[in-house]
């Protein structure tokens, strides 16, 4: 029996599943390594975007690079605010808002429920 498990391949919805996890879960990752494992799982997200095409999980991998992106722009933006004042209220809500994206993104996925 353990052979055949062995023998039958994995299948393209649950290698999306896995993939989109992962992502997540560098996303999260992310905050303690300097966000070199946030740019791998965007970089994840982007490889697997294109095979995901007409699935639940290019949802996934589409909230992932957004969330990337604009939290990006957002955090750029706040920086120079920080100086006098306004930026770091607008860092809180973008780390606010980039966890919840990302920790709602990966429920959804562990549960094969779209974003």
């Amino acid at each position: 029996m353990s052979e055949q498990a062995q023998n039958t391949p994995v299948s393209g919805s649950e290698t999306h599943r896995t993939m989109a996890i992962v992502s997540y879960i560098l996303l999260l990752a992310g905050w303690p390594t300097l966000h070199m494992a946030t740019l791998v799982g965007v970089i994840l997200a982007y490889v697997q975007r294109g095979d995901a095409r007409g699935t639940l999980w290019e949802g996934h991998y589409e909230a992932i690079i957004s969330t990337f992106w604009t939290a990006l722009v957002l955090g750029v933006v706040a920086i120079p605010l920080c100086f006098v004042g306004v930026g770091f209220l607008l860092l809180a809500g973008v780390i606010i808002w980039f966890l919840y994206r990302t920790i709602r993104g990966l429920v959804h996925a562990l549960h094969n429920r779209p974003y």
